[in-house]
């Protein structure tokens, strides 16, 4: 029996989280899969994921946001993951790094709860140079 390759799991996600052409697009430089924000919202919403925040740090410069992701499996287990996100004017150009950290979090928190990152997938808040 053959394994399925990254592309096969990622059309079966797609499929699954119906999305389409407006919530994903291939990065020109790189070549990764990114996912928009309303790809996110369209995860989370089909599988009830919910979302707890906790700041880390916000300093004028600097912010840390923890998000630990919730959802239930199809066997009804529950399973959590937590992650960061940051914003700093390193890695953002906007000047609300909370907001953006937040963001950040949120959208790590959903893709790795559904699978989405061990395929190479990134949305397009985690980094300014993601955007179309």
């Amino acid at each position: 029996m053959q394994s399925k390759t990254n592309n096969d799991r990622l059309k079966e996600l797609y499929l699954y989280y119906n999305l389409n052409k407006e919530d994903v697009f291939k990065h020109q430089q790189f070549g990764f899969i990114i996912i928009t924000r309303t790809g996110i919202e369209k995860i989370m919403a089909k599988d009830e994921i919910r979302l707890e925040y906790e700041v880390v740090r916000c300093e004028i410069d600097f912010c840390a946001v923890k998000c630990t992701a919730t959802k239930f499996t199809k066997d009804q287990k529950i399973i959590s993951i937590p992650t960061f996100g940051t914003a700093q004017p390193k890695n953002c150009q906007s000047t609300y790094y909370l907001e953006m950290a937040e963001k950040r979090a949120k959208a790590r928190a959903v893709l790795q709860i559904t699978n989405f990152y061990s395929l190479g997938v990134y949305s397009e808040v985690e980094s300014d140079e993601f955007k179309k």
